[in-house]
């Protein structure tokens, strides 16, 4: 990582490591919800949004785990764990990772029942493919195209036949910008990368919380 910046019509944008330290910062300063959650929310608005969301992503994972066979399930990003946590509560194999050290810590203290290990999006490697892999409220914070693009491609890389990959963003046609950490990009770019490779676009699902235009885009791998 470097001090790096790509400059922009209105300044410079942060990559490298001042991303990673704003996110180690904004782990250590924030809570458990508002860390990976909506930092505009309050303690009992984050709660809402965390549950809303894993109703959401339980739904599409669906209930096939079981003791004698679980679900292998890949959290990306996984900040603190919250999610990660929760499946494994609901019976998957859960390994997690993150960029963060900061996050990856309290989620290792924090304990659960998943496998966490820290990492960047692109340098994740696993011995094993998954069920599912999943990046919940993550790959539109990566505001380098190419960094993007890699993760995207390594997470693609991860999910076994006829396994799902669910990351989040919004249903746009074009590329949207939201401040130095936030560029929602379109589906067309997203089907760019992962269609080469095998997987292909099954559904858009929105969050359905307030204005947020967010939700979940699930590939599955058809070769």
């Amino acid at each position: 990582m470097t001090d790096a910046t790509r400059t922009r019509p209105d300044g410079p944008r942060p990559l490298g490591h001042t991303v990673r330290s704003y996110w180690d910062t904004r782990h250590r300063e924030r809570d458990d919800l508002a860390s990976g959650g909506h930092i505009g929310l309050d303690r009992p608005g984050n709660e809402i949004f965390y549950a809303v969301r894993l109703g959401q992503l339980l739904t599409l994972i669906g209930d096939l785990s079981s003791p004698a066979s679980p679900l292998f399930v890949l959290d990306a990003g996984c900040g603190k764990g919250h999610f990660a946590r929760a499946l494994a509560r609901c019976g998957h194999h859960v390994d997690a990772f993150d960029a963060s050290e900061e996050a990856i810590a309290q989620a290792r203290a924090e304990g659960g029942g998943p496998r966490y290990s820290l990492a960047s999006l692109d340098e994740w490697r696993s011995p094993w493919l998954y069920d599912v892999v999943m990046g919940v409220d993550v790959l539109f914070h990566v505001m380098d195209d190419a960094r993007w693009a890699a993760g995207l491609r390594n997470l693609a890389s991860l999910v076994r036949l006829t396994g799902r990959l669910i990351v989040t963003d919004e249903d746009t046609d074009e590329s949207v910008e939201r401040g130095d950490y936030i560029v929602h990009r379109p589906i067309a770019a997203y089907r760019e990368e992962l269609e080469p490779v095998g997987l292909t676009h099954s559904l858009f699902r929105p969050y359905g919380f307030r204005e947020n235009r967010v939700g979940f885009h699930v590939f599955t791998r058809t070769s």
